[in-house]
C-alpha cells in the first residue's frame, strides 16, 4: 500500500509485505530492529494505517535520483 502526501514534497511512504521486509533483511544481513525507527504518530503512518513492527519504503526523488529509505514503525 502506497501514501502519496497531499504535500509535494513529502516522499512516497509504503508498508511492505512481510515477503518483502524478508527480503530486504537478508539482503542487507541485518535484524528488524537495526533498522531505522518511524513513530506510529507520524502523519504519514497514520495516513497508511501502520502499526508497530510494520516496516516502511520511502522513496525520494532528487535531481533525477531516485533513493529508497527503509523504517520501522514503533510505538509512539
Amino acid at each position: 500500500m502506497a501514501g502519496k502526501s497531499d504535500h509535494e514534497i513529502v516522499p512516497v511512504h509504503e508498508i511492505l509485505r512481510l515477503k518483502e521486509v524478508n527480503e530486504l533483511l537478508q539482503e542487507k544481513h541485518i535484524a528488524l530492529e537495526n533498522l531505522p525507527k518511524i513513530m506510529e504518530s507520524d502523519p504519514q503512518c497514520r495516513k497508511l494505517g501502520a502499526k508497530p513492527g510494520h516496516v516502511i519504503k520511502i522513496s525520494r526523488n532528487d535531481n533525477g535520483n531516485a533513493y529508497l529509505y527503509y523504517r520501522v514503525v514503533v510505538e509512539g
